[in-house]
């Protein structure tokens, strides 16, 4: 175990499987306490299972870490500020948000079906502007904050992913402004 992260808390959105669980184990080896979110959907949003996020809280816990399982979904204004007030309630802070969470729907543009483009957009563009809105919140007052957003080389563009470039790129223009706006707080997107 480091101590990089030590009396940090971290919430990691989509952190069941991937990049999510992978930082998810990272961050508590270097001491943070942290905040497993995951619905436990499959890769393209279907399905659930609390069991995904149980399973990442047990590895962390077995490696000596400190976890909490939560499976509200980002892609809702109340799953989101939940996810974000677990971390306040469970450990009295935010201090890392990363916005992780999301989904893919394969399909060419002449055959986008409405919802699932809705359901991407609300996952990858609503999802991370509702945590990071109930996290920056916090993270205004206590002058201290790290938002990090994973986007994708997919943004560039890549055939039949329509609506996952468009939430890529979206991804990466908050965060630059969201950068600039908090700055002054000592908060780094």
């Amino acid at each position: 175990m480091g101590d990089m992260l030590k009396d940090r808390v971290a919430v990691i959105t989509g952190s069941g499987n991937g990049l999510g669980r992978a930082d998810a184990i990272a961050f508590a080896a270097q001491g943070a306490r942290v905040v497993v979110n995951d619905l436990g959907v499959t890769h393209d949003g279907y399905g659930a299972s609390s069991n995904v996020a149980d399973l990442v809280v047990e590895e962390i816990q077995k490696a000596g870490g400190v976890a909490v399982a939560n499976h509200a979904s980002v892609a809702t204004e109340d799953g989101a500020e939940s996810i974000i007030q677990q971390a306040i309630d469970e450990f009295g802070r935010i201090d890392i948000l990363v916005n992780n969470a999301g989904i893919i729907r394969h399909q060419n543009i002449d055959a986008i079906i409405t919802d699932d483009w809705d359901l991407t957009v609300k996952t990858h563009l609503y999802g991370m502007m509702y945590c990071t809105r109930a996290a920056a919140a916090y993270m205004k007052k206590q002058k201290y904050g790290r938002i990090l957003c994973t986007s994708s080389h997919i943004g560039f563009g890549f055939p039949g992913q329509a609506s996952y470039s468009t939430v890529k790129e979206g991804i990466v223009g908050f965060a630059r402004t969201v950068a600039r706006e908090l700055a002054e707080y000592e908060v780094t997107c």
